[in-house]
Formats: structure tokens, sequence, C-alpha cells
């Protein structure tokens, strides 16, 4: 079981994109999921996450970005709207995973992440 991430690449300030997030290799079960990024020189921070439906979002990308999932797919996506260089940084997708009917335990898990570039 592995996250796959995709969109990404460049936009101009003002533009939009949309970040999608799969899950592959048939999991039995996926709680949270959410987004993460870390700019050049940064920590890693929360974006947003999803849980049953239930959306957090960073103060500072209220009303600009959105979470939203596919609970038939396992995919979350982040919709990113009027960019700006600020939001320029590798988008990571995060998970916590079931494998299996079995295992009753949650393992969090990490996408390869991908990168937003935003021209100034």
């Amino acid at each position: 079981v592995r996250l796959v991430e995709s969109g990404g690449g460049v936009a101009l300030p003002g533009g939009s994109q949309r970040l999608s997030c799969d899950v592959s290799g048939d999991p039995y079960s996926v709680r949270r999921m959410a987004w993460y990024r870390q700019a050049p020189g940064r920590q890693r921070e929360l974006v947003a996450s999803i849980t049953r439906g239930i959306t957090n979002y960073a103060d500072a990308v209220k009303g600009r970005f959105t979470i939203s999932r596919d609970n038939s797919k396992f995919t979350v996506y982040l919709q990113l709207n009027r960019l700006q260089p600020a939001h320029m940084a590798i988008y990571y997708c995060n998970a916590d995973i079931q494998y299996s009917k079995v295992s009753y335990d949650y393992v969090e898990l990490w996408g390869q992440g991908t990168l937003v570039t935003v021209l100034s």
C-alpha cells in the first residue's frame, strides 16, 4: 500500500491547481487523509485534513484551498485557488491506513510529494 500523488506543476499568480492522491494496494480502510506542505527552508506543516467528512484547514489557506475525498476510490484531492508565490512548496499526501480486516492498527503513510511552483 502506498500513496501516489499527481497534479502540481507551474502556475501563475491567481491561478489554480488540483492535487490528487490515490491509495494504491487495496487497503481495508483509510481513516484520516491530509495534505501537508514544505516550503524551502521551512518545516513541513499541515494544510488541510479530512476525517469522516469533517474538514480542517490551516488558517493561512481557509477560503482559498479545498480538500475533498472520494471514498469509493480512497482518493483525496486538494483544490488550490488564487495561488500566490507564498504557496509554492512541495505538497505531501498523508493518510492513516488499515491494511486488512484483521490488522486493527492504523499506519501512517506519506506520499513522495508533488511540487507546486507559482511564478512571481
